[in-house]
């Protein structure tokens, strides 16, 4: 007689992985990748280094991949690396969750990391005081900021692999959920070492054949394609002589006058005014390129992740400076 195996059986047999992984182990690699260092986690555990390097290798031998690259000080956690991070902290999040339930802990008592990703030279005073009062309330959930190009974290987010993001909103997929968190103005700007620098009565027929410096997203399709878009249709032929992903370095190449440069007008304001940067038509500004706060629906998010989230969330409406800086 055939021994057939009922689809309920089938389904409630536990999995080999399940049955041989050492629980103990994803917390040593949950502190190995927040630590992003074996000498720290093994400090941070109260083990000695080699006992945190043979719980890494053991558990990447029972999953069969590998969740760590190490080439002499160059230490990077994988792909793999972060989702089987993302799941540990899921777990152990979930775990934590049952004292979160019975009334036990309140934010102060929970405890995490919170990966946000970020398009770079956000500024903004409300955003600041959000995060310090962010961490007066919660100073047990560990913050992790990296910056990233828009379309990089949107990929992240689909991944699954952060918490939320801050950047343009440019097509997102329907799964990626957004709330306008910083209105943003772009401007033309030049630095004292340009030409322009000063000069009064200009309009926009003197930019027009202007070198230009560019960021690196500001091509049609792209989140920054509006200021492309803005140059096209008003004539611009001058040549991009110069760009940059990073705020921070496009402010830099036009202060060095390299070209006239788009830059939002909260960033440049402090350098108008100490006269490092001057301010160029049209009057009115360039185009909006606003932040929007970012995040997966289909995620499930730990208790540290969750309060940051809806902290957040609910912090901007409260907040006119966050909406209209």
């Amino acid at each position: 007689m055939t021994n057939m195996t009922s689809p309920i059986e089938s389904r409630i047999k536990p999995s080999s992985l399940i049955d041989r992984l050492d629980w103990n182990l994803l917390r040593t690699f949950m502190v190995i990748a927040k630590e992003r260092s074996i000498s720290r986690a093994a400090g941070r555990l109260h083990l000695t280094q080699p006992a945190v390097s043979q719980a890494l290798s053991r558990l990447e031998d029972q999953l069969g991949k590998v969740l760590v690259m190490r080439r002499g000080s160059h230490f990077e956690i994988t792909q793999a690396g972060m989702l089987i991070q993302q799941l540990a902290e899921e777990i152990y999040g979930n775990i934590s969750q049952l004292a979160v339930a019975d009334g036990d802990v309140n934010d102060r008592d929970i405890s995490g990391v919170v990966r946000l990703l970020v398009v770079s030279g956000i500024s903004s005073t409300g955003y600041d005081d959000f995060l310090a009062k962010f961490h007066r309330e919660s100073p047990r959930i560990d913050l992790q900021i990296q910056v990233m190009r828009s379309a990089d974290i949107v990929s992240a987010l689909l991944q699954k692999t952060a918490t939320a993001g801050i950047s343009p909103d440019y097509l997102l997929p329907k799964k990626i959920q957004k709330q306008l968190f910083i209105p943003q103005r772009f401007s033309f700007f030049c630095g004292r070492h340009h030409h322009l620098f000063g000069r009064s009565n200009l309009t926009i027929a003197d930019l027009r054949t202007e070198n230009l410096v560019s960021m690196s997203g500001d091509q049609i399709g792209d989140n920054f394609s509006k200021l492309t878009l803005f140059r096209e249709q008003n004539g611009f032929s001058g040549r991009i002589v110069a760009s940059s992903a990073s705020m921070t370095e496009i402010r830099r190449l036009i202060f060095t006058g390299f070209g006239i440069g788009c830059l939002p007008d909260e960033i440049a304001h402090g350098d108008v005014m100490q006269q490092k940067l001057f301010r160029l038509p049209p009057d009115e500004g360039v185009v909006n390129v606003d932040l929007h706060l970012l995040w997966n629906v289909d995620r499930n998010y730990s208790p540290a992740e969750s309060v940051f989230l809806d902290s957040l969330r609910s912090y901007i409406p409260q907040r006119p400076d966050l909406a209209n800086t």
